[in-house]
C-alpha cells in the first residue's frame, strides 16, 4: 500500500462544552480524513483542542473525549472554531487564542454560532462575514463594525473565513480547499464526500418563505443540459424556450430553485469549467475561453479573475497538474 505523503500543513479545530455535532463533523470530513491512495490529496497535520482537556459535554446524547489543550494551535496553518450551545458566552481563552492566530498569519476559520467567537476578538471589525440566518440580525447588532453578509454560504475575507449554517460549514471548508489547492483538489475532495464541489446561491433559498405560484418543472435537468453546452448561447430567452417558459417566468423560477440569476450560474459554471481545463492540461487560454463559452481570452481574464481573485495563466502556474 502506498505510504502516505508527509502532511501539508497543520489544522486545529477548537471546541468548546456543547459542541454542534453537524458543524464539527463537516471540519473532520474535510480536514481530518487520513491519507486514501484513491483520493491522492493532500494530508493534514489534524488536531482537535478545547480549553480544558478531557471531557467535554455534548449536546446530542455523547461526549467527547479530547487531548490536545489550546496550546496545539499555537502552529497551526488554519485555527477553526466549531460552533457550540453556549456562543453567547465567550472564555478569555478562547478568544486568545482567535486573536494570536489572526496576528501571526494563520487562516481563521469559523462557521454558524462559532463566527460569534471570531466577532468577540474583533477579528470581524471593519470585515465582511456571515452566519446562519437565523442568527445574522443578532449578529450585526451585537457587533455593528461588522459588515455582515446575511444571504450567501461563506465569505473569505483576508485571513477570515466565515460560513453559514450545518451544511455551508462543508462549502466554506472546500471553497478553502479550492483557494489553496485547486479546484481538482476540491473537486476530490467533494467526490470522497459525495457532495457538489461548489453550490451556487446563498442561504435566502433556505429560508422559509411563500413562492410564487408558477407552472414548471424543476429545473435540474436544464442545468445538467446547461453543463453540457456550455459553450452555447446561453442567454436568458434561449434558455426560457429551452424550459417552455416565458423569459419573466424562466428568470423567477430560476432563482427560486438557485438562488440567483441564470446569468451569474452560467458565469459560475464558465469559470469553473475554466479552472479544470487550466490545471488538466495545456490548452490555450483563448482555447479554454471558446470552450467554456466566453468567447474571447480576455472576457475568460475578466469573469476569473473577478470571481477568484487571481488571472487565468496565474492560476495555471499555481495549480496545474
Amino acid at each position: 500500500m502506498t505510504s502516505a505523503p508527509p502532511p501539508v500543513a497543520t489544522v486545529a479545530v477548537v471546541v468548546q462544552p456543547y459542541p454542534e455535532p453537524f458543524g464539527l463533523g463537516s471540519l473532520v470530513e474535510v480536514w481530518g480524513e487520513p491519507y486514501h491512495p484513491d483520493d491522492d490529496n493532500p494530508v493534514f497535520d489534524f488536531r482537535v483542542c478545547t480549553p480544558d482537556p478531557g471531557r467535554v459535554p455534548g449536546r446530542a446524547g455523547f461526549d467527547l473525549w479530547v487531548e490536545h489543550g489550546l496550546e496545539a494551535t499555537a502552529d497551526a496553518d488554519l485555527v477553526c472554531f466549531a460552533p457550540h450551545r453556549d456562543f453567547r458566552s465567550h472564555d478569555p481563552r478562547v478568544l486568545a487564542t482567535a486573536r494570536s492566530a489572526h496576528d501571526r498569519g494563520a487562516t481563521v476559520y469559523a462557521h454558524c454560532s462559532g463566527v460569534f467567537e471570531l466577532a468577540a476578538a474583533g477579528l470581524l471589525d471593519g470585515r465582511s462575514c456571515t452566519t446562519h440566518w437565523r442568527y445574522t440580525d443578532l449578529l450585526a447588532s451585537l457587533y455593528p463594525q461588522a459588515d455582515v453578509q446575511a444571504d450567501v454560504l461563506y465569505v473569505h475575507d483576508g485571513p477570515v473565513l466565515t460560513g453559514a449554517g450545518s451544511a455551508a460549514g462543508i462549502d466554506a471548508s472546500l471553497h478553502l480547499m479550492r483557494d489553496r489547492f485547486g479546484a481538482g483538489v476540491a473537486a476530490t475532495t467533494a467526490r470522497r464526500m459525495v457532495v457538489p464541489p461548489h453550490r451556487d446561491g446563498g442561504q435566502a433559498q433556505y429560508i422559509a418563505r411563500q413562492l410564487p405560484d408558477v407552472q414548471a418543472e424543476t429545473l435540474g435537468p436544464l442545468l445538467t443540459w446547461i453543463l453540457a453546452h456550455l459553450a452555447e448561447d446561453l442567454d436568458v430567452e434561449s434558455l426560457a424556450r429551452r424550459a417552455h417558459m416565458s423569459p419573466r417566468t424562466f428568470a423567477r423560477r430560476f432563482r427560486d430553485e438557485t438562488g440567483t440569476t441564470p446569468h451569474a450560474w452560467v458565469t459560475a459554471q464558465r469559470v469553473q469549467a475554466a479552472e479544470e481545463l487550466l490545471e488538466r492540461g495545456d490548452l490555450p487560454i483563448d482555447q479554454i475561453a471558446a470552450r467554456v463559452g466566453f468567447g474571447q481570452a480576455a472576457t475568460l481574464r475578466h469573469h476569473f479573475l473577478r470571481a477568484r481573485g487571481i488571472s487565468p495563466g496565474a492560476y495555471r502556474r499555481q495549480f496545474a497538474c
